[in-house]
């Protein structure tokens, strides 16, 4: 775990960037709520701002939830830990992205499998 001190910095910013995070779903979960005028007119503005806004709405559901987590691993004294290899996790990395779960290597790992697992190009019917 990252000491007391640097785990407690990290906590204050995770809650800094929580009430941000609420603030932007706030504010787009409202804007979802107005009615649209929905024409089947290709490339209407309304629907397609609708939609950005709904997948604006899950990136930002899940970084809540990385957020929320992080907070959980610091209640839990487990803050800083690697949740895949047991290692610590970089001070550099926490202090760019104290939600991280993954140290850097681990978290390159899983983007190289991930990466891999996806089709190179377009599967063809």
């Amino acid at each position: 775990m990252a000491n007391p001190a640097s785990a407690e910095r990290e906590r204050e910013k995770l809650l800094q960037e929580q009430a941000q995070v609420t603030d932007e779903l706030n504010h787009l979960r409202e804007l979802m709520r107005t009615e649209v005028d929905v024409e089947l007119d290709e490339g209407d503005s309304e629907v397609f701002e609708r939609e950005k806004n709904a997948a604006l709405i899950a990136v930002i559901e899940i970084r809540m939830q990385d957020i929320q987590m992080a907070l959980r691993s610091i209640e839990k004294g487990s803050y800083g830990t690697c949740a895949r290899c047991g290692k610590q996790i970089e001070p550099a990395r926490l202090e760019v992205k104290p939600d991280a779960t993954l140290c850097l290597t681990c978290q390159q790992e899983i983007e190289r499998l991930s990466r891999r697992s996806r089709p190179s190009r377009p599967i063809q019917w």
